[in-house]
């Protein structure tokens, strides 16, 4: 099928973006969507590993523990139960991870005029250093839930004129967006 319709290629590369959005392929949506589902970081490790090392031993262990010599499936209900369990919860966690929202994407409720500011942040790759309630990364950039508490507008435009590395600088960025960021930051409280 690859040599008659030819193989699906996205754009080159580009190792010095910070605005790529990373997406599994289908058959992961489900470890995808059970990663956003467990949130303590501490419990990373037991949704990539453990439970989908434990669902496949039970799976590959089901004929010793069902011995039944039964071959109708209406009469094997353990094996059957444990059939339908995989599949549907694996089917409900793969629609939930296709579904799900853009990464790029702050939840945040902001009044209207602070909108434009949070696209801006949503679309500019802060959440993949940075923290915005629920949306983005644990780091390496602290979590700017709350900066407008922290630093007045004027610190928060030093800092995008002027950051610590890795931040990239947006001394560059349009005025207006800048403007809209500061904004948005500013009220973060």
């Amino acid at each position: 099928m690859s040599l008659i319709l030819g193989a699906e290629l996205g754009p080159k590369a580009d190792p010095t973006t910070t605005t790529y959005v990373p997406r599994p392929e289908w058959y992961f949506f489900f470890l995808f969507e059970l990663l956003r589902v467990i949130k303590p970081p501490e419990l990373v490790f037991v949704a990539t590993l453990g439970i989908p090392n434990i669902a496949l031993a039970l799976l590959v262990l089901l004929p010793f523990y069902d011995r039944s010599p039964e071959r109708r499936p209406t009469r094997r209900p353990v094996a059957m139960t444990a059939m339908m369990l995989t599949i549907v919860a694996m089917t409900y966690l793969t629609l939930l991870g296709a579904f799900a929202g853009s990464p790029t994407q702050i939840d945040a409720e902001v009044e209207p005029q602070y909108q434009y500011g949070k696209e801006v942040a949503a679309n500019s790759g802060c959440l993949g250093c940075h923290k915005f309630g629920e949306n983005g990364n644990d780091g390496p950039g602290p979590n700017l839930t709350t900066i407008g508490q922290r630093l007045p507008k004027q610190a928060i435009q030093r800092t995008l004129d002027n950051p610590t590395p890795p931040m990239p600088s947006f001394k560059n960025m349009p005025p207006d967006q800048k403007e809209a960021l500061v904004e948005y930051l500013g009220q973060l409280r």
